[in-house]
């Protein structure tokens, strides 16, 4: 193309962050740095643009800082504009044949609004890996700047002192409008080892229908003011607070998001803004939390750093990472997080600028250079193996009810609970009820049934274009961020039956990620599914086995524990009491079975509610008995089949003679 070779580069020795160091992203100071001749760097995102620029220092004086802005992709001009006003591209917007180089950029919109810089700006974008940026651009603030890291648990913000000899390997969790989930081991040696389509753009999304906030920073602060014991069940609510005494429960333990909104008769408006915003906001960071947290676990990593650009600074938000990641890893992990943490991908790109070794490689050349980790997104299918009583064990119990409980059964009788969920079958369909106004489990089903989920979800080629993302094996049909597509704060403006269709997959896709990692953490191939919001319903099971299906690569066995559809697999189960869980009444597992998450509200020292629906207070003693039917009918139908088997043996056998 004729362009001169760019070998300007960014001098950090002494770097060091200035200004006010408790603000949102102050500047960083980099007193060897000419600052003459500025640098820039963009990282395009599915929702923001994110932009990292060298200029004078305030005051004047040697050296240059690094400065940050972000800017609404969908406001692309106000971004041209901004780069025009701070010279970034030489005298009044113009380059002349000296200053001919590419502007570094990453991220999907980098592909996709290339055309767009070319013809606004007169420059060409030198398109960068967004994941190779985003881990140089931790490294460089991990190993360059000090106090770049640190911990947020209980109202207190403390450095860490992360030595760049003892930095890797570590877990970095990436959350923008998805969430990124990379296992880094040295200066661009790393691995991305899952996502989850559940992050900041699933938050924003439903922010926008259900409390009609214009912006993320205005949900957040939404959050500040509510109260999420309003919509939120917890141990309470399911067994009373005398029991939760005699059991050493904690009350205040989260049970279901949203799921309060199953049994109250209020619509959406009747609720406050700022307690929809406070219990959106706790239902996805614990669910994120808790993600990285069993992916740290089956990596053997200890040290799990948070960035992206959902985090904000905003301290309810690392709270509740950090109790949740304290609560489930019983103190053994700690979440760190970082200064700048949404501008990695920009700052990953500018260092970029003055390397020569051809390491900083674009996504067309990863493209031949890296093999696909992640196939296409889940398919039709579950696997059906002929069991019997002698090989059944070990496997894992996965109960959805209003929440999820997952129980390891070894044997008859011998059972631990290993983990539990907050977003169950009651978040579905408290969410629906608010969303659609439907009013049954079978009513949203049937609305699912005739919507589409893309209308509302974005997409891997929403972002990247109809390539997707070739490097890591994510083609354009790939779902980044359920609801991440929602631009309206107009819930009138979407048809209910594509939120239905976009609930039910975003929900029932995250239970089968978290049920496969949970499997494999404790070594489990098979997995069994039981509860009123899985059993019996078609769609419900056909999600969930084509999400454990993608996740585990076919490896992991599914099967659903009732009766339409599946009486060929009770033969292999006989009873509950065979499956080994007849002993679910002890005291002990009843207070396992129970804890879902660390805690409810923005900090743990918050009051519980005393406000309870009518009808919310469904006793153990009922979930007892519900089990125990459900033995009662499995086992008459297995004697039913064993009957009919003998009639079907004896008429063969006279056939025969």
């Amino acid at each position: 193309m004729g362009e001169a070779m760019d070998c300007r580069g960014v001098d950090l020795s002494g770097a060091e962050i200035r200004g006010d160091v408790e603000g949102r992203n102050p500047p960083i100071f980099l007193p060897r740095q000419p600052a003459a001749s500025p640098l820039v760097a963009l990282d395009i995102g599915g929702t923001l643009i994110k932009l990292v620029y060298t200029a004078s220092c305030e005051g004047g004086g040697a050296g240059a800082e690094l400065r940050f802005a972000k800017f609404e992709r969908r406001r692309l001009q106000e971004c041209f504009d901004f780069i025009r006003a701070k010279g970034l591209l030489g005298c009044n917007g113009t380059r002349s044949g000296k200053e001919n180089v590419p502007l570094k950029a990453t991220g999907g919109g980098a592909y996709k609004f290339s055309d767009d810089f070319r013809e606004k700006l007169g420059v060409c974008l030198d398109k960068l890996d967004e994941m190779d940026s985003v881990v140089s651009g931790a490294n460089f603030l991990l190993q360059n700047i000090p106090g770049a890291a640190f911990t947020h648990m209980n109202g207190q913000r403390n450095p860490v002192d992360v030595s760049p000899n003892n930095l890797f390997p570590y877990l970095l969790v990436n959350i923008g409008s998805g969430v990124s989930i990379l296992k880094v081991t040295g200066n661009r040696k790393f691995e991305r080892v899952t996502g989850t389509h559940i992050g900041g753009g699933t938050m924003f999304g439903l922010a926008k229908l259900l409390t009609g906030c214009k912006s993320y920073d205005e949900f957040l602060q939404l959050s500040q003011k509510g109260d999420n014991f309003v919509l939120d069940l917890i141990v309470k609510d399911i067994c009373g607070e005398l029991v939760c005494q005699k059991q050493g429960l904690s009350t205040s333990t989260l049970a279901s998001s949203f799921g309060k909104v199953i049994t109250s008769k209020k619509r959406l408006t009747d609720y406050k803004p700022e307690d929809l915003a406070s219990t959106l906001l706790s239902a996805f960071t614990y669910n994120i939390a808790q993600i990285a947290f069993l992916v740290a676990s089956l990596l053997g990593l200890r040290r799990v750093f948070f960035g992206g650009s959902y985090i904000r600074g905003h301290k309810s938000t690392m709270e509740n990472i950090s109790f949740a990641i304290d609560f489930w890893s019983q103190s053994q992990m700690q979440a760190v997080f970082l200064r700048h943490e949404g501008y990695l991908g920009a700052l990953g790109a500018l260092m970029s600028y003055g390397d020569l070794s051809g390491e900083n490689l674009t996504l067309e050349e990863s493209k031949e250079k890296e093999p696909h980790h992640e196939s296409a997104a889940p398919v039709d299918g579950t696997l059906s193996d002929e069991e019997n009583d002698s090989n059944i064990f070990p496997y894992l119990l996965v109960n959805i009810g209003s929440g999820v409980s997952m129980i390891e059964v070894i044997g008859k009788g011998k059972f631990e609970r290993i983990i539990g969920s907050h977003l169950g079958g009651g978040t579905i369909l408290g969410l629906a009820r608010l969303l659609t106004g439907c009013s049954s489990y079978e009513e949203f089903l049937e609305l699912s049934q005739r919507g589409n989920n893309l209308s509302v979800d974005l997409t891997v080629g929403d972002i990247y274009g109809e390539e997707g993302y070739p490097k890591i094996g994510l083609p354009a049909s790939t779902t980044a961020a359920s609801f991440g597509k929602v631009n309206s704060s107009k819930l009138s403006d979407y048809k209910i039956e594509d939120l239905a269709a976009a609930l039910l997959n975003s929900f029932t896709y995250n239970i089968g990620q978290i049920a496969y990692f949970v499997a494999n953490l404790s070594g489990l191939k098979r997995i069994f599914f039981r509860g009123a919001y899985v059993c019996g319903h078609e769609k419900t099971m056909d999600k969930i086995s084509r999400s454990l299906k993608y996740w585990s690569k076919g490896e992991v066995q599914t099967t659903f524990l009732c009766h339409e559809g599946f009486l060929g697999t009770l033969g292999a189960f006989w009873s509950y009491e065979n499956m080994g869980i007849d002993s679910l009444a002890a005291h002990e597992v009843i207070r396992e079975v129970l804890l879902g998450a660390p805690y409810t509200g923005q900090f743990p020292s918050l009051p519980v509610t005393e406000q309870q629906e009518n009808g919310e207070n469904n006793t153990l003693e009922g979930e007892i008995e519900s089990l125990r039917n459900n033995n009662a009918a499995l086992k008459a139908e297995v004697d039913r089949l064993q009957s009919e088997n003998a009639e079907l043996r004896a008429k063969l056998r006279g056939a025969t003679l």
